[in-house]
């Protein structure tokens, strides 16, 4: 069943706060004093209009306690860039880190939201320089962004496009490097890391990040684990999920119950096994 609202607010995401960090997290808030398991990621990991996302579903199937640290739209900025975060991931038995888009991280071109990272801030005088026709102050958010510099100039954009990947791999290297327990690289898409191609997808997520980039992590990680929704649990579509009427939309391109059930399903069982 889906729920709908008429106004905001429609699920109750308990958000708190743990440390000194300034970050809301989908709640209840954990105990960290007792042993634990953290997730790393974005809108999937938090579990946007999901009354139970798959960090809870795996929690309940295997006895873990779950820290469920993602955020919507959060780019790895928010970890890096949060040291109260990284002690929490730190101090857990096991890290899983989703697979986030490489657009929504401050890089040479522009900066982003220290916290809200698919908030774009300003670009820099070199993206100036190379879009000398754009007025950067149109924009308010990464995505929109890239997608008009791309249709302004795909040469042009591969250049902005070659930069955030090759800053994602190397924040990512840092990321992992600072957990010093095992950790589960984590895909979540409705399709594999596709191969590197001549210009950039900006329609499937995980953004601007292909197989080349997964391939140069695996070697730093404990586990892959690579989820694709099946056609059975897609098809499920909105059902189940809790939102307002504005925000239908939204919740057609984000994975609903039947498939955060799939990913706790097929990852439960694998951090068992490494635990």
């Amino acid at each position: 069943m889906t729920f709908e609202y008429p106004g905001d607010g429609s699920l109750d995401y308990y958000p708190c706060r743990y440390g000194m960090s300034r970050v809301a997290f989908r709640g209840p808030r954990r105990d960290l004093d007792r042993p634990f398991v953290v997730m790393l990621g974005g809108t999937e990991t938090y579990g946007k209009f999901v009354p139970e996302p798959y960090p809870a579903l795996v929690e309940a199937a295997t006895g873990l306690r779950v820290v469920n640290l993602g955020v919507v739209n959060a780019g790895l900025d928010l970890y890096l860039k949060d040291p109260s975060v990284l002690d929490i991931a730190a101090r857990a038995r096991l890290a899983v880190v989703q697979v986030v888009g490489a657009q929504n991280l401050s890089n040479r071109f522009y900066t982003v939201h220290a916290r809200r990272n698919d908030r774009f801030l300003s670009a820099s005088p070199v993206l100036r320089n190379m879009y000398r026709e754009v007025d950067f102050t149109e924009f308010s958010f990464t995505r929109h962004m890239l997608h008009a510099l791309q249709a302004l100039s795909a040469d042009r954009f591969e250049v902005v496009a070659e930069e955030l990947r090759t800053a994602w791999v190397a924040r990512m290297k840092t990321l992992l490097s600072s957990l010093p327990c095992p950790t589960v690289l984590l895909w979540i898409a409705s399709a594999p890391p596709p191969m590197p191609g001549r210009r950039s997808d900006l329609s499937s997520d995980p953004l601007l990040v292909d197989a080349e980039m997964v391939a140069a992590l695996r070697a730093r990680v404990t586990c892959y684990a690579e989820i694709v929704a099946s056609p059975d649990a897609r098809a499920y579509g909105t059902t189940g999920m809790a939102f307002s009427a504005l925000d239908h939309p939204a919740a057609l391109s984000l994975p609903g119950p039947a498939v955060h059930r799939q990913i706790a399903d097929q990852l439960g069982p694998e951090l068992v096994r490494l635990l």
